[in-house]
C-alpha cells in the first residue's frame, strides 16, 4: 500500500468532518448567537480505542475541534446499539442543543430519520446510509477502491489461494468491500477465492477472533476485516498468517503478520 494512499485512509475522516462543519457553522443568525461556538455531537456505535472506526471518527472530531477552536463544542456517545437505543442517544444530543449530529453507523440511518422529523432546525450527518431528508445528509469514502488494492496484495502473497473475511453485516457497503476485494485477489491470481464469515456486530473481539481462527483452519493465509476491533489482526499474528488492517493502522498488533 503506496504512503500516498495511507496518509489518504488516515484524512478522509478528518477531512470531512471538518470541511461539513465549516460549511454549517454561519447559520447562526444573531450577533449573539455568532459568537457562541457551534454545538456538534456523534453516535458512536463502538468504543473510542485506538484502532478501528470509531477511532478514526473520533480523531476526526479532535481535528475538527483543533482547526476551528473556539468555534465548535463537541460531545459524543460512544458503544450505541443500533435500533431503539440509538434513536434515545440521537434525540437527547438534539435537545442537547447540538445544532449538527453524526450518526456514525449504517443502523442508525432509520433512527436519525425518524428524530430529524422532530428537530426540523437541527442538522444530521449519516455515515454510509443511502436514505436523506430536507435536515439529514449522508456521507461515505471510496473504501471499495483501497479494498480492491489490499485484494491485489492479498493475490500476489497466499500460497494457499484462499483469502478469510471477518464481516459485520451484508450491508451495501460492506458487500462492496468484499466484491472489491475478491476482483483485486482475482485480478493477479485467477485461482484465488474469498472465504467470508459474519459476525453480526460491528464491534464483538471474541466473535471476531473465533471467526479469523476458524477462517485460517478452512486454509486462509491472508485475513482482512469490515469490523471494529483489531481482533482479526491479533489472530493472524498468532497463527502466524497475513493480515490487513481496516479503518486506520493497525500494524502494531501484527508487527509480523
Amino acid at each position: 500500500m503506496s504512503p500516498m494512499f495511507k496518509r489518504w485512509r488516515r484524512c478522509t475522516l478528518q477531512a470531512t468532518l471538518v470541511a461539513l462543519v465549516a460549511g454549517f457553522v454561519p447559520w447562526t443568525g444573531s450577533a449573539a448567537a455568532a459568537d457562541a461556538p457551534f454545538k456538534v455531537g456523534f453516535v458512536y456505535v463502538g468504543p473510542v480505542s485506538d484502532a478501528g472506526w470509531t477511532f478514526q471518527h473520533d480523531t476526526g472530531r479532535k481535528e475538527m475541534e483543533k482547526a476551528l477552536g473556539d468555534k465548535v463544542v463537541t460531545q459524543y456517545v460512544e458503544s450505541v446499539p443500533e435500533g431503539a437505543d440509538a434513536e434515545r442517544v440521537i434525540r437527547e444530543l438534539a435537545q442537547g442543543g447540538n445544532q449538527l449530529i453524526f450518526t456514525t453507523s449504517f443502523g442508525y440511518m432509520n433512527p436519525t430519520l425518524k428524530v430529524a422529523k422532530q428537530f426540523p432546525k437541527t442538522k444530521f450527518e449519516h455515515a454510509t446510509g443511502y436514505k436523506t431528508d430536507v435536515n439529514v445528509g449522508i456521507y461515505n469514502a471510496r473504501f471499495y477502491e483501497g479494498r480492491y488494492l489490499a485484494g491485489i496484495v492479498a493475490g500476489k502473497m497466499t500460497k494457499s489461494n484462499v483469502a478469510g473475511y471477518v464481516a459485520a453485516f451484508p450491508i451495501p457497503e460492506v458487500v462492496m468491500g468484499i466484491n472489491a476485494f475478491t476482483l483485486g485477489m482475482r485480478s493477479v491470481n485467477p485461482k484465488s477465492e474469498v472465504k467470508v464469515i459474519w459476525t453480526n456486530s460491528w464491534y464483538d473481539p471474541g466473535r471476531e477472533r473465533e471467526a479469523a481462527e476458524t477462517l485460517v483452519s478452512q486454509g486462509a493465509d491472508v485475513l482482512t476485516h469490515h469490523t471494529d476491533s483489531t481482533a482479526t489482526v491479533q489472530a493472524a499474528e498468532a497463527k502466524k498468517v497475513y493480515s490487513i488492517g481496516y479503518h486506520s493502522d493497525m500494524s502494531k498488533y501484527g508487527p509480523h503478520s
